[in-house]
């Protein structure tokens, strides 16, 4: 017996394809308020305040390069510190032992890092699943012991960053402001962008199941690749702006695995898988360290605490929760069909398709 499928329906009235919302189009002009607020104050601040954001930014941009690597492309790694770490050493390096100028050292250092992720990758994506998460451990700890015995840059006991001896206090902190600001808005737009194109929709696709993905003609291997590298040069910025704000970097300090906890403790906070979710995850994170950081271990109990209580009722974080109900996006990557007031212009209507018969 056949049986003719009719034509989809036509949809009524006038549309468009919009990706941008009321709530991104408002989000966009605060945020320029803020970030030019912000670049202003080296002039107003003062110095504990800018020190302040350059940890918290630093933190910040590692969640993010974390949570592209997990929540986005289902790569869960316990050990992105070795590049964070690498980062910070290779800041030393270049500033202190091959007089770059410490600034221009900050991206430089960033390039290694990818670099050097290209070869890390190659033992990494051998592995799968928690396989992968405890293998990148691992490869962080290697990384610390490495550098903990080379005894020209302090070995395990660290060493101080003295390229800067010549630069003015107030000149340092003001550039590795400004560096550390510019480098939170590129993260975030590089970020956006990425998803945006067809290569974050290929990862996603390899998130939800790579065999699938794989059968649809995604080159599965060179997208995981490409966003480990793009996760490990964030990592390793994030690590040359901390220590060149911080001044000394240390084995223990640069690898510890600490920086993956907070990190996952943002971005679950804030919500896996979503750009405004290691933003939340930032600001409630640096409202905590302000005020109950002095009470040490117990600090720590109270975030494990919250994290446990946050996941258990809001399971896709307090960003996810915000998004789902009530269907707030300020970096919406998808395309969304909007049906146009009446007394618009109509658009031309698309030709008929043909009806096709099925037996």
């Amino acid at each position: 017996m056949k049986k003719t499928l009719a034509a989809p329906a036509a949809i009524p009235g006038p549309y468009s394809i919009q990706r941008h919302t009321r709530a991104s189009r408002a989000g966009f002009a605060v945020a320029i308020v803020l970030v030019v607020f912000a670049a202003a104050m080296p002039w107003w601040a003062n110095a504990g305040w800018m020190q302040e954001f350059n940890q918290i930014a630093c933190y910040f941009i590692f969640a993010s390069m974390w949570n592209l690597l997990a929540g986005y492309g289902g790569m869960v790694s316990v050990g992105q510190q070795a590049f964070l770490g690498f980062g910070g050493y290779m800041l030393v390096v270049m500033g202190n032992f091959l007089g770059f100028n410490p600034f221009l050292a900050v991206p430089a250092a960033a390039v290694l890092t990818a670099l050097i992720s290209i070869p890390v990758s190659k033992i990494a994506f051998r592995l799968q699943g928690g396989y992968f998460a405890i293998g990148t451990w691992v490869i962080a700890e290697v990384f610390r012991l490495t550098f903990a015995n080379i005894s020209a840059i302090g070995g395990g006991s660290g060493t101080s960053l003295t390229a800067l001896r010549g630069i003015e206090r107030a000149t340092r902190q003001s550039v590795t402001f400004w560096m550390t600001l510019a480098a939170v808005v590129a993260t975030i737009a590089v970020t956006y962008w990425f998803l945006r194109s067809k290569q974050g929709l290929a990862l996603l696709a390899i998130r939800d199941s790579e065999v699938a993905a794989e059968s649809q003609g995604i080159d599965v291997k060179s997208t995981k690749l490409f966003v480990y590298i793009v996760a490990a040069l964030g990592a390793g910025l994030a690590g040359a702006l901390y220590f060149l704000g911080n001044l000394r970097i240390s084995p223990d300090a640069a690898f510890s695995v600490n920086w993956t906890a907070f990190a996952i403790f943002l971005v679950i906070i804030g919500g896996l898988g979503t750009i405004e979710g290691p933003i939340l995850g930032a600001v409630i994170f640096w409202v905590l360290n302000r005020f109950f950081s002095d009470y040490g271990t117990w600090y720590l109990v109270g975030l494990g605490i919250m994290a446990i209580l946050i996941t258990t009722l809001f399971k896709q974080g307090l960003w996810g929760y915000v998004q789902s109900t009530f269907g707030l996006r300020l970096f919406p990557v998808q395309r969304r069909l909007e049906i146009e007031p009446a007394g618009s212009p109509a658009r031309p209507a698309a030709p008929p398709r043909p009806a096709k018969e099925a037996s």
